[in-house]
């Protein structure tokens, strides 16, 4: 595989991984007053865990090799966690989700922080498609360049 399929192929896995993020962030957002879900509780906020993706299982040395010269082949979600903080309990003895004290749950969502990390992960997606467009501007160069 030429160096610019291999570009390609890393900044279209990290354009899929910010994308999963992103939704997740929409998802944040969307329930950051759901109180209520189908498992019981307030909403939890959600987040991706991303990974480099192993190099590429071909030939055993090849593969031996890319590792040992610190080689990924791109990024990967490899998981989706809940946030592990304590809901945000507000007084509010009228909402009908409210403990006996008069304490609703929220989920532990800052909309602030969740703006915060959609602007990075915008950034971190417009600077894949950067990458890629630049690769395949190059790859047009050198068919151009062939041509003549």
């Amino acid at each position: 595989m030429d160096p610019l399929d291999s570009a390609m192929m890393i900044n279209s896995s990290a354009l899929l991984a910010e994308r999963t993020r992103m939704n997740l962030i929409s998802s944040n957002l969307a329930n950051a007053n759901s109180t209520r879900t189908a498992e019981g509780g307030p909403y939890r906020r959600k987040d991706a865990v991303f990974a480099a993706t192993p190099p590429d299982a071909g030939r055993f040395a090849a593969m031996l090799d890319g590792m040992r010269k610190g080689n990924a082949r791109g990024v990967q979600v490899v998981q989706v966690v809940e946030d592990t903080n304590p809901p945000q309990l507000r007084h509010d003895p009228t909402h009908p989700d409210a403990n006996p004290q008069g304490y609703v749950a929220f989920p532990n969502v800052n909309v602030v922080e969740e703006m915060a990390d959609m602007m990075t992960a915008t950034r971190a997606y417009e600077a894949n498609v950067t990458a890629m467009k630049a690769g395949m501007d190059m790859q047009m160069k050198t068919l151009q360049l062939g041509s003549k």
